[in-house]
């Protein structure tokens, strides 16, 4: 990673410099998690975004580019003090994060204090950022936790056989999303959940709930990520644990898939889904990882790095839509952001009427490749998932907000 990285991550906040006069510079505050546990998948956030902005040369309708980055550790309330900061002192014209889910809802709620700026999502995915009293200047160009579990739970009945699992995953919003979408498909085509298991972030022992687990299940789903994920995987082997397992989203990811160690390989023969599919033969995404991996040798981009590349290019692309015009309380950039339909390298994404990603997923495996490399190999696509799950409106409402419990293990209609 570049020296800029470091930096930022040990000072909270660093600035591009772009040949421009003051006032004719567009200046872009990033929120990214670059503390805590979840510090490399922030990491790996800013590589997506700064890729974007190298391609684009630092500008967007005729304005240069300047970059301000401010660093979060996953909470909500350090979400909101970089937002204050980027917004009340650095005087940013326009904001991209955060990237964890309790952030997204909270700089939704911050949004509303401040309505003269435009937010677009890094790539927080809790369902209630965007679904529950939406915010009219809050944008989010990346599918919510739920949406990225479509097509698993089809695929752990039908393809795998599993009929009985039980869930660990972090104690927070983003990973009750992503149960809440796992649940309801598994579910509706008979499997059952025996019981679920709640982690607090950063979890650095995992005996108690590894003894906690029942033998008598098919499998063993993980919600966890970055370091929660590492530790996890090392103890379970450790205690002799052999269950089959199943991923969550982040758990799969590359942020897991490239860490050091050996832990990682239980991971073998795990199914998944996301947003991505790291083996898609499709000749934009293939484009995309081959422009990565020539500005990072030896890396796969993460989901990370897509969501924020992704964030970046709607705002760069907006921004030339409107020749770089944010007056009238961004009005035209906002409607550049609204009725855009991103080509992005993962597939088209659109936003519904609360600003929310319609996007791609991908049903996956981790399977090694030809260089040893871990990555995950699609298994099937499902495009045009929507935030409701193609269940009706009304039936989705009635089925509650995902927590701890909801939703009920049982098929809705």
């Amino acid at each position: 990673m570049r020296n800029w990285l470091t930096t930022a991550a040990a000072v909270g906040a660093l600035a591009f410099a772009a040949n421009a006069h003051a006032q004719e510079t567009l200046t872009i505050g990033v929120m990214a998690t670059l503390e805590g546990t979840y510090t490399v998948l922030g990491e790996d956030g800013i590589r997506g975004l700064e890729m974007a902005m190298e391609q684009a040369g630092y500008e967007a309708g005729g304005r240069p580019i300047e970059i301000i980055i401010a660093a979060t550790d996953a909470s909500p309330d350090s979400a909101v003090r970089a937002a204050r900061k980027l917004v009340e002192q650095d005087g940013v014209d326009i904001v991209i994060g955060p990237l964890s889910g309790s952030e997204g809802i909270a700089i939704r709620d911050y949004a509303k204090t401040q309505p003269q700026m435009t937010f677009i999502n890094g790539s927080s995915g809790a369902q209630e950022t965007t679904y529950v009293t939406p915010a009219d200047n809050f944008f989010r160009f990346n599918m919510d936790g739920a949406q990225w579990s479509v097509g698993l739970g089809d695929y752990l009945y039908e393809e795998k056989g599993y009929r009985n699992i039980v869930t660990i995953a972090e104690d927070y919003s983003f990973t009750y999303t992503q149960v809440f979408g796992l649940a309801l498909e598994f579910c509706a085509a008979g499997g059952e959940i025996s019981e679920r298991f709640w982690v607090p972030l950063g979890t650095s022992d995992f005996a108690s709930i590894i003894a906690s687990l029942p033998d008598d299940v098919d499998a063993i789903y993980l919600g966890l990520g970055g370091g929660d994920a590492v530790n996890f995987l090392n103890q379970y082997q450790q205690a002799g644990g052999d269950a089959n397992l199943i991923g969550g989203t982040i758990m799969v990811d590359q942020t897991v898939l490239q860490s050091r160690g050996r832990a990682k390989e239980a991971l073998i023969g795990t199914p998944a889904s996301g947003p991505q599919g790291d083996t898609w033969e499709d000749e934009n995404w293939q484009a995309y990882v081959a422009e990565f991996q020539e500005m990072y040798p030896d890396r796969f981009p993460s989901l990370l790095a897509t969501a924020y590349y992704n964030s970046a290019n709607a705002v760069i692309n907006a921004l030339n839509a409107v020749d770089g015009d944010l007056s009238d309380g961004h009005a035209a950039f906002r409607e550049a952001l609204a009725t855009m339909e991103l080509e992005a390298p993962n597939g088209l994404i659109t936003l519904d009427d609360n600003r929310q990603a319609v996007g791609t997923n991908f049903v996956t495996e981790v399977v090694e490749d030809a260089d040893g490399n871990l990555v995950t190999e699609v298994v099937s696509i499902v495009e045009g998932v929507n935030q409701t799950l193609g269940y009706d409106p009304a039936v989705f409402a009635s089925i509650g907000l995902p927590s701890r419990d909801i939703p009920e293990c049982r098929a809705y209609e």
